[in-house]
């Protein structure tokens, strides 16, 4: 890929993205192929053999399978090599995150050690806590944990009640409270745990798991994920020196933040990865499965769940690996053993968060899709625990709710929008005011084909920009900041944004496969035309959702008409096509790119 200046996050929203500066997952080097074949090679050999065992909470197992990771240097990726990493590019990481989640419980287990396990220290530590924790994290030997949530305080983690006192000498910290649906906690080594210092400064503290004091409950009976541990994890008078705070008292909510961006970017690999799996079962068995005298995979609506299944997986892979190519260029100006490294990795960290919210959101709900409709191919041997997809969809259901809900994340979304346009640092109400003033000038919209169908899709991204900008920038010049409080229309503008990403992201790497002539050209042009023709129909109902809840009378016709004249859903014979890409599908048995 061109080493080109990464956009700044949220671009996509009001410019069309360099060509050459996109990533796609075709373009992965050999060794990050490679890694990711002795990754999948471990999973498969090593964890998925014993996850009845897993599921049994076998006491010792997961601890055992994760210093095993550690020696394959599984666990090392993202740590620099100054501290005993691996320091890989995001996105080899990403391909290695797909291939461990093809274990479910075992992936939130890595996740929770590599992600906000890990990474609290290298954005945050100092240099001693770098130095002491860092290589021990890489090489599996100490296991990590993120200690932020409580029975009151899920998604609002402001609102924690656990306390840390500062002894009256100066030299240590009394932490008392309960945490709660603790990652890794049975067998975790260290723990971040969050507690406001004197009752108000909400602060991250770093705690050894042999402090006297601190002692884990039962493991949670959960839907899903069984195989993962999942504990509380008790601080009853926790004495801990002052220098295991983790960055600055009162700015704990700092390294809550910059951490699960990460992870939300993470579980939204996780998703492919575990949707891959799930996909290649349903094929599998469509193609096995014989009523009325022929094989399912031959009826039209098992072909449409097949087909959709691959069409969202593709946009999701390409959202991903558009994203993780940005952020190599990022990371490696970044040198990790400078002075000061530390406040780098952060801010190339937290540039794309409107995209890793998207990712978080539209990647658990496309594993939902596929977990569902998998389900539903296998029809009453689907809800058998004797087939996989009765644990599969256990254990996608978890992701809609890990590293903020979904209805968090479209908040965050408009919330980070809304932060950079009154910071300069997205010029959305530029963009907004340009399209209004030139609004009446459009010309109008035609549903027709052209000669070229990727251009075709390059006019209905224009349009969905357009429509998006329209309904976002009415929304802001209507309600100004209070448009977070109408959460509907927050929404509503998140869902607009993540189609828009979803279907740019697609039709570049469609264009790149094209111009390589890549066999599975013809494919991907096929995904992102069914993808387009749905995402305008969308994109025009959630537009009017968004006018109508923030106007009324002539104003609100007057938006109307605008809409009109700014997006008109194509007509496209999605059947063909999605038939076309589900006979892909049958034959190969799996996803199809």
């Amino acid at each position: 890929m061109a080493q080109i200046k990464a956009p700044p996050g949220g671009a996509f929203l009001i410019e069309e993205a360099e060509l050459d500066g996109v990533l796609i997952p075709e373009e992965l080097s050999a060794e990050a192929r490679l890694m990711a074949r002795t990754t999948e090679e471990f999973i498969r050999k090593e964890v998925l053999p014993v996850t009845d065992r897993l599921e049994a909470h076998e006491e010792g197992l997961n601890a055992r399978l994760m210093r095993s990771a550690g020696e394959l240097g599984l666990l090392a990726g993202g740590i620099p090599e100054v501290f005993g990493g691996l320091d890989l590019p995001k996105s080899t990481l990403t391909l290695q995150s797909e291939m461990i989640a093809l274990a479910s419980s075992f992936a939130v287990t890595v996740g929770a050690h590599t992600q906000i396990g890990t990474l609290p220290i290298l954005y945050f530590g100092t240099e001693e806590q770098k130095r002491k924790y860092l290589p021990r994290l890489a090489s599996g030997e100490t296991i990590g944990a993120f200690a932020l949530s409580e029975a009151e305080s899920g998604s609002d983690a402001l609102s924690a009640k656990t306390r840390a006192t500062l002894t009256p000498d100066g030299r240590r910290y009394v932490l008392n409270g309960t945490k709660m649906w603790i990652s890794n906690a049975a067998f975790a080594d260290l723990f971040t745990v969050f507690a406001k210092a004197d009752g108000e400064q909400f602060t991250a503290f770093l705690v050894e798991r042999n402090t006297p004091g601190l002692s884990i409950g039962r493991e949670e009976h959960k839907l899903g994920i069984r195989g993962s541990s999942t504990c509380r994890v008790i601080l009853e008078d926790v004495q801990i020196p002052v220098d295991s705070v983790i960055g600055e008292v009162g700015k704990g909510y700092r390294v809550a933040l910059y951490i699960l961006n990460i992870g939300r970017f993470g579980l939204g690999a996780g998703a492919l990865g575990t949707s891959r799996e799930l996909l290649r079962h349903s094929a599998k068995y469509a193609n096995q499965r014989v009523q009325f005298g022929s094989r399912i995979s031959s009826y039209g609506l098992i072909q449409h769940k097949l087909a959709e299944m691959a069409v969202r997986m593709f946009t999701l892979e390409s959202m991903l690996y558009r994203t993780a190519g940005y952020w190599d260029v990022l990371f490696a100006g970044v040198d990790a053993s400078a002075e000061g490294s530390a406040d780098e990795l952060r801010a190339v960290t937290e540039e794309y968060a409107i995209e890793c919210a998207i990712l978080k959101f539209y990647g658990s709900e496309v594993l939902d899709y596929v977990a569902d409709e998998g389900l539903q191919i296998h029809g009453g041997n689907g809800y058998s625990e004797e087939f996989p997809m009765a644990r599969a969809y256990r254990d996608a259901r978890i992701n809609r709710i890990f590293e903020g809900t979904n209805e968090i994340n479209r908040l965050t979304l408009l919330d980070q929008v809304l932060r950079r346009a009154q910071k300069g640092r997205l010029a959305l109400p530029q963009a907004a005011a340009k399209l209004k003033e030139a609004v009446l000038s459009l010309a109008p919209r035609s549903s027709d084909l052209s000669a070229d169908p990727l251009d075709e899709v390059g006019e209905w991204i224009r349009q969905i920009r357009n429509a998006t900008l329209y309904a976002a920038g009415q929304a802001w010049e209507t309600l100004g900041v209070k448009i977070a409080d109408l959460q509907e229309v927050a929404a509503a503008i998140a869902d607009m944004s993540a189609v828009l990403f979803a279907l740019e992201s697609g039709w570049l790497r469609a264009r790149k496969l094209a111009a390589s002539g890549s066999p599975r050209s013809g494919l991907a042009l096929s995904a992102i035309q069914v993808y387009g023709a749905d995402a305008c129909a969308q994109v025009e109902q959630w537009s009017r959702y968004v006018i109508s809840a923030i106007s009324d009378g002539d104003t609100r016709r007057t938006h109307a008409a605008v809409l009109r004249r700014i997006l008109k859903p194509p007509l496209v014979d999605t059947v063909t096509l999605r038939r076309q890409l589900a006979r892909s599908v049958i034959e190969l048995e799996a996803y199809p790119w």
